[in-house]
């Protein structure tokens, strides 16, 4: 962790030439301006730096468009990527009469939802540490137009490209279509590029771990070290902006979109989970499982809000293309340990220490600083209430019988659902003012917007399916 200090001793003997102000809107998308190194002193961490928030969605309107940056020192890291040598900080956002946390800003709600951990007397730190997977492509178009709506991607590498012609020759080998889980070279073409990911990531301060080959075609995974709820939401933040720009030097494109390719896996994002005390593991016990009570009751808080949860979980309209059955995407609101079919797993350890709940549904479409308050916030709620997640679930949810399957409650099915239980189930966000009602009914007004664009567009399956009706 950094101070302003040692940030402005760490200016000086990198010689930096220019400082990167980042920070981060509704919808998880990060933003930055850059300032020439001499503008950055100790005053400007305390004062902060002037910004039009009326041209953030979701945020102020004109007549109210004044912001302040807050620049956290602990987050400084040296961009990778620029020519220049330039420092980055990512930000919270205040009031620039009061100097009061904006309370849109999802990077203060994630600062708040640490804060009322310790204040509820639960716990001291809330560990996090989210698995993102992504696709990597060649080549993508798409268009939205009046008249043509269509997309189309593609990649050397892809299972669809195994008798395509090519220059050099087609040497065959490519993971089949959710067939890619693991395989080594030359089958997986893509250990260099992730090994650069990797090490990239290392280089600016986030703990790695591992990397490998997904089950979908295309698709890959970096692993990170868990950390508090803030530090790992800036680093997820960090991982995304690394992995696109890595990508992009190979002359590739990557996403997060949850659900890019047609009858193939989509991307989750499980996200584990733990609370320490007076430096020991709550959720460490003599349960099921060697869980403690207290996770027991935070699956049961998980589970019980995971509707409302969706609609920051898996905040996109294509998330609901990737929860469906048959694909490993956790639909059914059970538990388990060691089953993956079930919204939340309990991974097997031998150590107290790593004991930790795993929520499966969650994908990399969502903005980290809401989605990991959110889980917090429900897992807490289930303490707080001792809401009993009912017995687990350890048979393979997908291969029960259809009387015994339709007893099981399941996540939402779009985002028009997930939005619409969001509005009814929200007081549990509300504890500790950690969310704000007119921060969710914001959200829920900028979000009903893409649903309606969604839901408003002639998709090309519609032509195949009604055009000749």
């Amino acid at each position: 962790m950094k101070t302003v200090a040692e940030v402005l001793e760490l200016l000086a003997a990198e010689q930096v030439a220019y400082v990167d102000i980042r920070f981060t809107d509704p919808r998880g998308t990060l933003h930055h301006v850059t300032l020439d190194v001499d503008l950055v002193d100790e005053d400007f961490f305390e004062e902060g730096l002037m910004f039009d928030g009326s041209s953030i969605a979701g945020w102020k309107s004109i007549d109210q468009s004044d912001m302040k940056l807050m620049p956290d020192p602990s987050s400084a890291y040296l961009d990778p990527f620029y020519a220049e040598k330039t420092l980055c900080l990512h930000c919270s956002v205040a009031e620039p009469d009061t100097g009061e946390p904006y309370s849109r800003d999802p990077r203060g709600t994630a600062v708040k939802a640490e804060a009322w951990l310790k204040a509820s007397g639960i716990g001291d730190v809330a560990w996090f540490g989210p698995e993102a997977e992504f696709f990597l492509f060649d080549d993508v178009r798409f268009s939205v137009t009046p008249q043509k709506v269509a997309y189309q991607v593609d990649a050397v590498s892809a299972a669809w490209n195994t008798d395509t012609s090519y220059d050099m020759g087609n040497q065959g080998h490519r993971a089949p279509f959710k067939g890619g889980y693991v395989p080594v070279n030359p089958v997986d073409d893509g250990q260099d590029i992730r090994s650069e990911m990797l090490s990239t990531l290392k280089r600016i301060g986030i703990k790695v771990d591992k990397h490998h080959h997904e089950v979908a075609t295309c698709q890959h995974e970096l692993g990170t070290i868990f950390g508090g709820l803030v530090e790992q939401a800036d680093n997820l933040q960090k991982l995304k902006y690394v992995i696109h720009n890595v990508a992009h030097a190979y002359g590739k494109t990557a996403t997060f979109m949850p659900k890019p390719i047609k009858g193939d896996n989509g991307s989750g994002m499980h996200v584990n989970m733990s609370i320490w005390k007076n430096g020991k593991p709550l959720f460490s016990g003599d349960k099921y499982a060697d869980l403690s009570q207290e996770a027991l009751w935070f699956i049961g808080g998980i589970l019980r809000h995971a509707k409302a949860l969706n609609a920051l979980t898996n905040p996109s309209t294509n998330s609901y293309k990737r929860l469906v059955p048959g694909f490993e995407a956790p639909v059914l609101r059970a538990y388990s340990a060691r089953n993956r079919s079930g919204a939340v797993r309990i991974p097997w350890t031998e150590s107290p220490k790593a004991k930790r709940v795993e929520a499966r549904f969650p994908d990399p479409s969502a903005n980290p600083y809401l989605a990991f308050s959110a889980l917090l916030m429900a897992g807490l709620d289930g303490i707080r209430n001792k809401i009993d997640p009912g017995p687990a679930s350890d048979k393979d949810l997908y291969d029960l019988p259809p009387e015994e399957l339709a007893g099981i409650p399941t996540v939402c099915g779009s985002l028009r659902e997930a939005l619409d239980e969001l509005e009814n189930d929200m007081d549990f966000l509300l504890a500790g003012d950690v969310f704000t009602r007119d921060q969710l009914e914001a959200y829920i007004r900028l979000k009903r917007g893409e649903v309606e664009a969604f839901e408003q567009t002639p998709h090309p399956i519609e032509y195949a399916m009604y055009f000749s009706c």
